[in-house]
């Protein structure tokens, strides 16, 4: 049931998805000027423009916009089957964005999106600005080819990069509207390749902290205080040292971790024997560097259910060019802690907190600000589910199916498995090879793009069959 062509997402949806990709509609987390700046707003509005155009024959677009929160897009769209049903699906998406990250390849930018190809490069394209576009075209095409469909609400979120702070609220303001959730689809997550429909089965959690060690109220030249007032480098690292074994990567606290079920080794095993080693293939790592994990299931176990450590920003450090003699006052880390699918992030983040606060090297001054989001790992996928998602697939994308587990988080599943533990899901996405996303050079490929709508767009069609049948 292939219902969209390449050609009419461009007609539809490019011209959109480009203006979208022009704004720095930055994450709170890494804007705390975003109201200010409006970056956010203006996507969210934008969207919901696009979305107030579709041709749907029962469709609400409303922007949410709850006090010191960032504003929440729902799009309902009404039940256009024979059979009256009573369940709702949900499809979920997010457009807040990561920063640049570092300067991007001659010719490309974050917020200047070029075409090469069918390929779009520019940040959040992929992650996750495709979605909403994605979502409702979806369901414009079964309207258009007369194929029928439950309720659905496509939510658009934009706190997904600082871990969701904002989603439960809103969660908890819609959910009369959501009413009873049969189906939830989430089109934020990963592909290993762009020759399949790649379902998720888990996702780790996160906890993101700005650590910050102060030893001084000013800097003082190194020859005056060095060797008598400690470095606070030198206790940042004592701290991480608590979290992390610097030897072997592996991290300390036990909260962080979660027993791995044999189901996902074994698919694991199954991924790697059909893909080979798909975690060292994608990274561009340097000539000769030695990865962790000895086998290449063991690398993907790793990626996916292994907690790690990554320090991924620096503070109170000068550039090389103006380092002078200094003993500098204070050093800040912003540490991405990424959790076991099945650990608690809230035990987690307690953990961890207390681990770098108690008993501070030298009485320095240690300051911790958290976040956190829970992992998440998919129920059992319902009989009905798994034809319609062998189907879509195989229509869309001429293959069957692909099941894994992802190395990043989606704290929307974390949530909403929580509040509907008895629903089913599916997360898929575009982040394939070469889609770069947190990183430069972010990528949507076009073409996988419009594969996954299709595919989409059955098992939406799916769900209505299901419940019509049984209701």
């Amino acid at each position: 049931m292939a219902l969209l062509s390449l050609e009419t997402f461009e007609e539809r949806a490019l011209a959109p998805l480009l203006e979208y990709a022009s704004l720095a509609c930055l994450s709170p987390m890494f804007d705390d000027q975003w109201v200010s700046h409006g970056y956010l707003d203006q996507a969210m509005d934008l969207v919901a423009a696009w979305a107030r155009q579709r041709a749907l024959a029962e469709l609400d677009v409303v922007v949410h916009r709850l006090e010191g929160r960032t504003p929440l897009l729902a799009v309902t769209v009404g039940a256009t089957g024979p059979a009256t049903t009573t369940t709702t699906t949900v499809l979920y998406g997010h457009l807040d964005k990561q920063p640049p990250l570092g300067e991007w390849s001659d010719g490309l930018g974050p917020f200047t999106p070029v075409r090469r190809a069918n390929r779009l490069y520019a940040r959040g394209v992929a992650d996750d600005g495709y979605a909403a576009f994605a979502a409702l075209l979806a369901l414009e095409s079964l309207e258009e080819n007369g194929v029928p469909h439950g309720r659905c609400v496509v939510l658009i979120e934009a706190s997904e990069e600082s871990s969701s702070p904002d989603l439960d609220a809103y969660l908890d303001l819609l959910a009369d509207h959501l009413g009873t959730v049969g189906l939830m689809i989430c089109l934020d997550s990963g592909a290993l390749s762009y020759d399949r429909l790649w379902v998720t089965t888990s996702l780790r959690g996160v906890v993101n902290i700005e650590l910050t060690v102060r030893v001084l109220e000013r800097g003082v030249h190194s020859g005056t205080a060095s060797g008598v007032v400690p470095s606070s480098f030198r206790i940042l690292r004592e701290l991480l040292d608590r979290v992390e074994d610097a030897a072997t990567g592996e991290v300390l606290i036990a909260q962080c971790h979660a027993p791995i079920p044999e189901a996902h080794v074994r698919a694991a095993r199954a991924v790697t024997a059909e893909f080979g080693d798909v975690v060292a293939d994608e990274l561009p790592v340097v000539t000769g560097l030695t990865l962790m994990g000895e086998l290449p299931e063991d690398r993907l176990i790793r990626r996916t259910w292994h907690p790690a450590l990554s320090v991924v920003g620096m503070g109170g450090i000068p550039e090389p060019a103006i380092a002078g003699n200094v003993l500098r006052p204070s050093t800040s880390a912003v540490l991405s802690l990424r959790l076991a699918p099945g650990a608690d992030a809230s035990e987690a983040t307690r953990a961890l907190t207390e681990t770098l606060t108690r008993d501070v090297p030298s009485h320095a001054h240690v300051e911790v600000v958290a976040h956190s989001g829970s992992g998440w790992v998919a129920p059992p996928t319902a009989p009905w589910l798994a034809a319609a998602l062998d189907a879509g697939s195989r229509d869309a994308f001429g293959h069957a199916p692909g099941f894994a587990g992802e190395g990043g988080s989606i704290p929307f599943l974390a949530s909403l498995g929580a509040r509907y533990p008895d629903v089913q899901f599916v997360a898929t996405g575009v982040l394939g090879p070469e889609s770069n996303a947190h990183g430069i050079d972010e990528m949507l490929d076009l073409d996988a793009t419009v594969r996954v709508i299709n595919a989409v767009a059955t098992v939406v069609a799916a769900a209505y069959e299901h419940e019509r049948a049984n209701s």
